[in-house]
């Protein structure tokens, strides 16, 4: 299982790698690809958010993410 830190370094790789208009995009495929795992863990959007450096007012766009993944499977 993945450490906050790991998921931090992640989610700021993901956004990084997204096409220039899609950043929130990748923000919200990071919730769906990893959204078990977070659950499983019980760890926040904040606390992912907070240890990826991105700006706090993302923590929105994972948390939409984490819900999608219910629903959504996720394959590269």
């Amino acid at each position: 299982s993945m450490t906050i830190s790991e998921l931090g370094s992640e989610l700021i790789r993901m956004y990084h790698s997204a096409p220039e208009n899609e950043k929130v995009t990748f923000i919200h495929l990071f919730g769906i690809k990893y959204g078990s795992t977070l659950l499983k863990n019980k760890y926040g959007a904040g606390e992912i958010i907070k240890a990826s450096g991105l700006n706090d007012s993302y923590k929105t766009e994972v948390q939409k993410g984490i819900k999608l993944s219910k629903y959504v499977s996720y394959t590269e």
